[in-house]
């Protein structure tokens, strides 16, 4: 590697495994380890960490080494989840998670993990995420957790909670960026092969992956109006990307989304003006340039159908959350 940047002092992860983790989830654990070789020193040391210690099955079947809560010493502790739709936490880890939240700097959990911190009270009156298939579980089992189902991650104080799968590497590439910077922490995501650095506060689900268009002209067409946004996307636009004849083109598109065009249009515009929305970073009417809407008022209009609130009240929401 060509480039360094200065590494503090080191910081030691503890990473939580219990019998049935899901090994999906050390891909967040890639993140930290590519950051090392970003800095003159290694930042970051991870330990793999359990109850007792030694070997850890995962929900695949074979097992990991891991060393014991004992050891302690940690400035983070994430605790990763499972497949099973169980979490039964023993004593001994619902003991150690409260100490970690009043001893560390920062605990986390990624996935079904929010299950073990929601059973120790640490998300108690607490925002808090997990995966989607999971949340209402999580809000019914733990009235006491202010859970957003739709959260790619959520930071509230000291605590850290991801969605599913993917979004523990985009909240381990978040904490890089609180430690190391900004830069480090996007030449982390491009090494990664990310497609782009998901902010905390995007939603869960993708709308093309919603639209589930079954055929590669349909496919075609959407990836075009999501990349020409700010362009009039009309049906004739639309069918030219697809290669189909305007009729051909609407009948299939129904067919394969059970939406018409036009609504599938508007829905990618209200996913992407909403995220520059919370990033904060361009004016309303900007945003509403930039994605389509043409003006405020058209945009606010949809955002009032589609979220119940106005772009301006969605702003401050992100503003204040990220301020916790």
């Amino acid at each position: 590697m060509s480039c360094y940047f200065p590494g503090p002092i080191m910081l030691r992860i503890g990473y939580i495994v219990v019998p049935g983790f899901q090994v999906m989830v050390f891909g967040g654990l890639t993140v930290f380890e590519l950051a090392n070789r970003l800095t003159k020193e290694p930042y970051y040391e991870i330990r793999l960490i359990s109850e007792s210690g030694g070997p850890v099955q995962s929900s695949l079947g074979y097992s990991v080494m891991t060393d014991s809560f004992a050891e302690g010493g940690f400035d983070t502790v994430i605790i990763g989840g499972v497949i099973t739709g169980a979490y039964p936490a023993s004593a001994a880890l619902i003991e150690y998670l409260r100490g970690a939240v009043k001893n560390t700097r920062r605990v986390a959990s990624m996935c079904t993990g929010a299950f073990f911190l929601a059973q120790a009270g640490v998300l108690d009156d607490r925002r808090a995420t997990t995966h989607w298939a999971h949340a209402r579980e999580l809000q019914t089992t733990y009235p006491k957790v202010k859970v957003e189902e739709d959260r790619i991650f959520i930071v509230d104080g000291p605590v850290w909670t991801s969605a599913g799968m993917t979004a523990g590497t985009d909240l381990a590439v978040s904490m890089v960026e609180r430690d190391l910077g900004a830069k480090v922490a996007r030449i982390v995501a491009k090494r990664m092969v990310m497609f782009h650095r998901r902010a905390g506060g995007q939603l869960q689900h993708s709308t093309l992956l919603d639209l589930d268009a079954k055929t590669d002209r349909i496919q075609t067409a959407l990836v075009y109006a999501k990349s020409n946004l700010h362009t009039p996307l009309t049906v004739d636009r639309l069918a030219e990307a697809a290669n189909l004849s305007v009729r051909q083109f609407s009948r299939a598109f129904r067919e394969e989304t059970g939406q018409s065009p036009a609504k599938a249009v508007e829905n990618l515009r209200l996913e992407a003006a909403r995220l520059m929305v919370e990033q904060g970073r361009l004016p309303i009417d900007v945003v509403a340039r930039e994605t389509g809407f043409a003006d405020p008022d058209r945009m606010r209009r949809a955002f009032l159908r589609a979220f119940g609130e106005p772009p301006q009240a969605i702003r401050r929401n992100a503003r204040e959350h990220a301020d916790n």
